[in-house]
């Protein structure tokens, strides 16, 4: 998995302001980004392509929203992936 910053984010939804992707957000179109450093966030790839394939197949902005969900309650899913698989190779 990848981590996209914002202008890989926008390239790959086909918005040229930050502010799109922002209102995008508020509007539950588009995953809140994941802190990866103090100030710094950026959005798993497979979250901004899933996006982008869904706007190309017609979905209407609810369906969208469904699967922003969707993505949030996968990405909530894996660091208990990761926490396990970690512990069990420590032993």
């Amino acid at each position: 998995m990848l981590i996209l910053r914002l202008p890989e984010v926008k390239r790959v939804l086909g918005h040229r302001a930050d502010a799109s992707v922002y209102n995008a957000i508020r509007a539950g179109l588009f995953t809140n980004g994941v802190a990866i450093g103090q100030r710094a966030k950026g959005w798993p790839d497979y979250e901004a392509q899933s996006i982008a394939a869904a706007r190309v197949a017609g979905k209407s902005d609810e369906e969208i929203r469904e699967l922003v969900q969707v993505l949030h309650t996968k990405r909530n899913e894996l660091p208990i992936l990761i926490s396990a698989y970690v512990w069990r190779d420590s032993k």
